[in-house]
């Protein structure tokens, strides 16, 4: 690893999202604010993780114009983070984004310390696709390059929300059987969340669904199937969904942005693959997680679904 030729005073860090990889990122950037107490930390990301990274604490400065579109528009933003006089760059975003940045900054520049993924960067670390792991492996395999250490886990402790609005019930599991529009081979059936549902409610557990107005057919189908069910369908934002998942007694859900926080703010939790992801690449990282795979999720049986459920519920 190269030694800095200066005291590193500003730092910028990238990540841009997606909403499961930003949670999991956040043990990385919690290992950068550790290594760089005293400098100005600066994230570029975009504007639905930005109250997340706001309430961390973890950065002095919180930009979400990291996406802008069209390549002028990009450039613009490479320019100017090139004239903001970043003296390191951790790059988690990693991508093509992530490459046109570094190239710009760098013009001019070379003293700036860049620790990512492209060859050229002053603590590069090659990123092959195999062995296949863990984001969360990859980050920390990163940041050792740079001499820093990343936590085991990612920690949401600061993250909390007002639930007096809601109907709370006094034992409840979550189902969270949503997901991308885009990609809907990522979900399980409805009759297989309505099974468990019925499942918890027979166990004593209340099912509280949460999802977006985009899945309110799915959801209001599957609370029907079960007296007293709570649909909290588009009422609940991050901090509050940290919150239930700390009372839950189990979750439920398929490979999906929530359940990465679910599970990360400490609800054990079973979570539905199919062939779209691995969950060898890509399962919230949290210790008390259990996943479930079949390339169609059709062929999953519920029942399945609730011996997992049983195993792992508080």
């Amino acid at each position: 690893m190269p030694a800095s030729p200066r005291p590193l005073r500003r730092i910028l860090v990238i990540k841009l999202g997606a909403f499961g990889d930003f949670v999991v990122a956040l043990a990385a950037m919690k290992a950068i604010r550790a290594a760089h107490a005293g400098a100005e930390i600066t994230l570029l990301t975009t504007p639905p993780f930005a109250p997340m990274a706001r309430a961390s604490g973890l950065f002095d400065m919180v930009r979400d114009d990291g996406r802008p579109r069209g390549l002028l528009a990009q450039l613009r933003l490479a320019w100017g983070l090139r004239a903001a006089g970043f003296d390191r760059v951790y790059d988690l975003q990693r991508n093509d984004r992530a490459r046109l940045m570094f190239h710009v900054m760098r013009l001019g520049r070379s003293g700036l310390e860049w620790n990512g993924i492209f060859p050229g960067a002053s603590h590069f670390i090659a990123d092959p696709r195999e062995p296949r792991r863990h984001a969360a492996v990859r980050y920390a395999d990163q940041l050792k390059v740079a001499g820093l250490t990343v936590p085991p886990w990612p920690d949401l402790s600061f993250l909390a929300g007002d639930l007096a609005a809601l109907p709370v019930p006094p034992r409840f599991a979550l189902l969270v059987p949503g997901g991308a529009p885009q990609r809907p081979a990522k979900r399980a059936p409805v009759e297989t969340y309505a099974a468990v549902a019925r499942h918890l409610a027979a166990r004593g557990l209340t099912p509280v669904l949460i999802g977006t107005d985009k899945e309110a057919a799915e959801l209001d189908a599957i609370a029907a199937t079960v007296t007293g069910a709570v649909n909290l369908r588009g009422r609940t934002d991050f901090g509050q969904l940290a919150s239930l998942a700390r009372l839950a007694a189990v979750a439920v859900g398929n490979d999906t942005g929530p359940m990465h926080l679910i599970a990360v703010a400490g609800c054990p939790s079973v979570v539905l693959f199919s062939a779209e992801s691995d969950p060898v690449e890509c399962r919230p990282w949290a210790e008390a997680v259990t996943t479930l795979q079949r390339p169609d999720l059709r062929d999953l049986p519920a029942a399945e679904v609730t011996a997992a459920v049983d195993a792992l519920a508080r």
